[in-house]
């Protein structure tokens, strides 16, 4: 058992193997008499100086009887004395019973320790959790390669003293006293150890109707919720392998309507339903309850240290003590029945064992119970005694089936049973008998299989595998198995693993025995943000669809911050998902991103964002309306707490049906918003916190002076106060109270308009390095378990560390390695693990580049930019825990070398945002922000749009182009009928010159125009089409037509006194209903034309005149005598 008490509450570190007699050390073999295992005591040199076994190989192992259950806190190794014999790595088993041995883990889960280095030195470690148990067993990993096993030993704790009760189906009840209790609430604690998933009940109840019960469900613990109106629901579920017949700790504390529930260390807080948390407990069951004459079901197993309130109830009950009653079977002692099991560790791993003598009517009989996460797996196979036959009995998709195989063909399949890759212990048997053959797996009938066949096995039978190389006697073609078996029997015979064990049955490899070393990797899950977990016996997989978040454990969000985020990922208006805090605990939610030239909003909705009618309400003073918003508490905070800006338009109209001010001063109506519950606010939109006015009140124009509110005058005709809330410490707005709309001829209505926000400081938050030896200093990153890293750099220089921190051993680093290569390196106690990417391209380009960082348990990873990302494995059972303990160093290292010079923008830890900003403001040789944009994000800007820095991000000026959108992405066209046409009027004529005849020059400003680019594009079926003309008060004119012979035709007319020019491009079929562009330029006489992607076109114009005075512009005016097709012109 792994004793969760705190140890330093009292001293126990005495040796206790120094004084225990000779017969208390056992081991598998001994090399002669004085290598002997009682010889294996710590800095002994009687004997030959310590232990060693016959063979040095992984089979062997040294036991002790502590004789009683003892609390072990540490152990200690040396070498065989004056030897060339030690250590360098072992395992630490524990057992109650010296059989069912359980290996014990370090915090991150490491199987071995370390052992020596030579024969006389002494290596002691001391365990994390302390072991309670009667036996220690230890087995060599590894020694030393010019010697062999050799070992003296010492174990160091004190004794341990505990209160034990057995319950075989019966049970304990504790009568509470009514009286106050504790003002921290109600705490169970015990320990427990099972074989079976029988019902456990330690059961806090008011009366015998309504109870909260715990049962092992199965080999985990469940509390399910039982009232006399509901079947029963389950409210939490956690441990795992609890029926392994260990010792396992439970704590539960309830206080109110919480329950904090922990097996094993692993807690869960759980919100126990309202009809219990206001309920005085009566009586507390263990075990079996007592609802009628009979105890109804039971637990069979151990209890220790049951523990009410710091009460034994242990011990009231051997007292016999009145407020105590016992039901059914219940002794004060564990008598817990031996249980030998062997695992099968690895690919390698099968046990061999023979028959015996044949039944003479030819039956056959094999049963076993095995226990696996792994879904296929050869479990049983043997030949045939006649006919040269095969049968397998293997695992496919979790499900048992058999395969009878003779003469190259599969003569017969079975299945039975399903989702036996559960971990659970599952029994089954192979029966044949007067010629038909059975295959039932947990007992059930229905989960058999029968056929009307007879075989009988041969004189050997091979479990989990076969042998390495050829054998006639076993062949597999299926994976090996790899798990757990136990209750092995053969034609009814149980097989004794002792003596497997001792080599005098059967022959086996790669097995470990008498322990199952199933571990649930699941339990608890090392899946994030509510990824499922499955395992199989070497690893598990997160199931991460559906989450919101992606990686091996689903910690890594698979969206962004913000908004502005998306945009500068180069998305356009539209939903999107954002998750604030990336990897933290706050989930991702779905907003509206309205992607402007000018700002990026975020537009979170709530459930009435329409003007909403009031209609008077006679008799009813108040009318309170609360909105709900689509998204959860802390999403919305943070979402705001992000923002550069947050407003909500607030609007009320109104007849008779006054706002705010009343004549004592009071607030006819008021809103509530802010964080949480929120706060009473007594303004209105558009005016100040604590102002109680509205805007024309602030604006000094409200329709009665004497009022700060335009609907506070009373009036009977409509009015209305409307206007922005921008303070963000009062955003959202969570209900809203009106008050005057009681009056019969009160007409009213209001509006809350969603929450819009734009800006992300987090993604704007940056600092300059600009020497190699700057850096900057935050406390140290905690990531134990998992870590993930994101930023954007951007540099000329071509190498620079980014970040780093160090611990004693561990550490955490990445760095620009080369102009090319990002470098991810960290230790966890495995030694340095890299991970690096590469790019095509250089990074030294003075453009922003992204990097995502990613460690846990499982792998490491590495993303740049959009690049594929590299991932290295974790070791499978090595340190997990990242132990840091120095400052985080920003830009540089702390030896100040290979520091950073370039740009840092948006660190985030775990979701945490690094203000890198505000420290860069204090700190010598950096500086915060980092200007320079559009060398990153200017591509974003299409159709000639052009990229304008600002001081947090760029914009796209659309102005030079024909497009419009937050990317110049968005045509700017219309569709004309037949006869119809847009003009614009560029200069109006004066209205006293409009009959008169002062020649133009007079009384128009003179626009000369040397040249001019016209661009546009069009589709039509209709010919002949003007496309565009531009005219002046001269009468001169450009026009640009589709001809009557669907061709191009331009016609200049820059001199009165002459014809125009016609211009005929040769390109062809132009009125053909596709998309066709053209572009014209022209500098004095000169003129270029170019029709889609034809060669451009050269014309000379017969004047070099100036276009004066331009007057107007018309689009898509088409002759409407021919047809009433239409022309797009875009």
């Amino acid at each position: 058992m792994i004793d969760t008490a705190d140890a330093r509450l009292e001293e126990c570190d005495g040796a206790l193997l120094a004084n225990l007699p000779p017969s208390s050390f056992r081991s598998s073999s001994q090399l002669s008499s004085s290598h002997a295992p009682s010889f294996a005591r710590l800095n002994r040199r009687d004997g030959a100086g310590g232990w060693s076994p016959l063979a040095s190989d992984r089979y062997q192992w040294l036991e002790v009887s502590l004789g009683e259950r003892t609390k072990v806190t540490a152990v200690a190794t040396q070498g065989r004395y004056g030897s060339s014999d030690w250590l360098t790595s072992y395992l630490l088993m524990f057992s109650d019973t010296g059989h069912n041995w359980k290996q014990y883990r370090q915090e991150d889960s490491l199987g071995s320790f370390p052992g020596n280095s030579n024969a006389d030195s002494v290596v002691q470690y001391k365990l994390q959790q302390p072991v309670v148990a009667r036996f220690l067993r230890l087995i060599p990993l590894g020694w030393n390669p010019n010697g062999r096993i050799g070992l003296r030993l010492e174990a160091y704790g004190c004794p341990y003293t505990s209160d034990l009760v057995s319950l075989e189906g019966g049970g304990l009840a504790y009568r509470l006293n009514p009286e106050p209790r504790l003002a921290h609430g109600d705490a169970v604690s015990v320990k427990f150890k099972t074989g079976s998933n029988s019902l456990y009940e330690p059961t806090l109840s008011n009366n015998q109707a309504e109870k909260e019960k715990l049962y092992p469900q199965p080999h985990r613990l469940s509390l399910p919720e039982r009232t006399p109106s509901s079947e029963p629901r389950r409210l939490a579920s956690l441990g795992s392998l609890l029926d392994d017949q260990h010792w396992h700790h439970l704590v539960m504390v309830w206080h109110n309507s919480r329950l904090n529930l922990t097996v094993d260390k692993h807690t869960e807080a759980v919100h126990i339903p309202a009809e219990f948390s206001h309920r005085k407990l009566l009586e507390l069951n263990v075990g079996a309850i007592q609802e009628s004459k009979k105890p109804k079901r039971g637990f069979h197993g151990c209890l220790e240290n049951l523990l009410y309130n710091n009460l034994n109830l242990i011990e009231l009950a051997k007292r016999r003590a009145p407020q105590v009653s016992m039901v059914g079977n219940v002794t004060f002692s564990c008598d817990e029945p031996v249980s030998v099991a062997v695992t099968f560790p690895g690919p390698q791993s099968f046990l061999q064992l023979p028959r015996g003598t044949a039944s003479s009517t030819g039956s056959t009989r094999v049963g076993f119970q095995f226990r696996t996460w792994n879904r296929a797996g050869l479990l049983l196979t043997f030949a045939l005694r006649q006919d040269g036959g095969v049968v397998w009995l293997y695992l496919s998709e979790a499900r048992l089936r058999l395969q009878l195989h003779k003469a190259g063909r599969v003569l017969l399949e079975l299945s039975a049973g399903s989702a036996l890759s559960d971990g659970q212990w599952h029994p089954v048997e192979l029966s044949s008998r007067r010629g038909r053959l059975t295959v039932s797996v947990d007992n059930d009938e229905g989960g058999a299989a029968h056929a009307s066949v007879s075989i009988a096995a041969g004189s050997q039978l091979f479990f989990g595998g076969c042998p390495e190389g050829e054998s006639e006697d076993c062949k597999n073609t299926f994976s090996r198995f790899q798990g757990c078996m136990r209750l092995l029997s053969i034609d009814s015979q149980p097989v004794d693993f002792m003596m497997v064990q001792q080599r005098l049955l059967g022959n086996y490899s790669h097995l470990q025995m008498d322990m199952c070393g199933i571990t649930d990797r699941c339990s608890p899950s090392p899946c994030e943000h509510g990824g499922r977990c499955t395992q199989s016996w070497t690893g598990f997989h997160c199931n991460c669809s559906d989450s919101g978040y992606s990686g091996a454990t689903c910690h890594s969000s698979a969206y962004e911050r913000s908004c502005e985020a998306y945009k500068h990922a180069g998305s356009t208006s539209g939903h999107f998902h954002i998750d604030v805090d990336g990897s933290g605990p706050i989930g991702p939610q779905l907003v509206y991103c309205n992607m402007t030239e000018e700002n990026t909003w975020m537009i979170i909705q709530h459930n009435n964002t329409a003007l909403t009618k009031l209609r008077p309400s006679p008799g009813l003073n108040h009318l309170s309306v609360h909105f709900d918003f689509l998204t959860e508490e802390e999403q919305l905070s943070a979402a705001i707490g992000q923002s550069e800006h947050c407003e909500q338009e607030l609007s009320y109209r109104c007849r008779k049906s006054r706002l705010l001010n009343t004549p004592e001063g009071s607030p006819f109506s008021w809103w509530v918003g802010g964080p949480g519950p929120g706060r009473l606010q007594s303004y209105w939109g558009g005016a100040q916190p604590g102002s109680q006015q509205c805007a024309c009140g602030l604006q000094g124009d409200c329709v009665d002076p004497q009022h700060y509110c335009n609907c506070d005058a009373n009036r009977a005709e409509w009015a209305e106060d409307s206007g922005l809330l921008t303070h963000k410490e009062s955003l959202p707005v969570r209900s809203l109270v009106l008050g005057d709309i009681h009056r019969p001829e009160s007409e009213a209505a209001y509006r809350v308009g969603p929450l819009r926000c734009h800006g992300d400081k987090n993604f704007w938050n940056a600092a300059f390095f600009d020497r190699e030896t700057s850096y900057l200093h935050f406390p140290t990153f905690h990531g134990e378990l998992s870590a993930d890293i994101s930023f954007l750099f951007k540099t000329t220089a071509s190498s620079g560390v980014f970040l780093e921190n160090l611990g004693i051993k561990d550490f955490i680093r990445i760095e620009l390695s080369s102009s090319s290569q990002v470098l991810f390196s960290f230790d966890v106690g495995n030694g340095p693990l890299e991970v690096r990417v590469s790019s095509t391209v250089p990074l030294n380009d003075n453009r922003w580049h992204r990097v995502r960082a990613e460690r846990n348990i499982k792998e490491a990873s590495l993303r740049l930019d959009d690049l594929a990302p590299a991932t290295q494995e974790a070791p499978a059972d090595g340190h997990f825990h990242l132990q840091l303990n120095s400052q985080l160093f920003i830009g540089g290292t702390a030896s100040r070398q290979k520091g950073f010079r370039g740009c840092i923008r948006s660190l985030q830890l775990n979701g945490v945002t690094l203000d890198l900003e505000e420290r860069a403001s204090i700190t010598p040789g950096v500086r915060p922000g980092c200007p320079g944009h559009c060398s990153s994000y200017g591509s974003f800007c299409q159709n000639h749009g052009r990229c304008v820095e600002q001081a947090a991000g760029f914009h796209c000026d659309c102005g030079p182009s024909a497009y419009a959108g937050v990317f110049c992405q968005t045509e700017v066209s219309a569709s004309f009928q037949s006869g119809t046409s847009v003009s614009y009027t560029i200069q109006e004529p004066l209205e006293f010159t409009r009959n008169s005849s002062i020649a133009p020059s007079s009384i128009h400003s003179d626009v000369s125009l040397r040249g001019e680019n016209v661009s546009l594009s069009f589709r039509t079926f209709q010919s002949p089409a003007v496309l565009f003309y531009v005219g002046s008060f001269y009468r001169e004119y450009l026009a640009v037509l589709v001809h009557a012979h669907d061709n191009l035709e331009l016609r200049y007319k820059l001199d009165g006194s002459r014809d125009a020019d016609v211009l005929r491009s040769r390109a062809k079929n132009l009125a053909d209903g596709r998309l066709h562009s053209v572009s014209i330029r022209r500098r004095s006489a000169s003129v270029s034309l170019q029709v889609d992607q034809e060669a451009v076109e050269e014309f000379n114009l017969t004047s070099d005149g100036e276009f004066r005075a331009v007057k107007s512009l018309v689009l898509g005016r088409v002759d409407g005598k021919r047809s009433r097709e239409r022309v797009h012109v875009l």
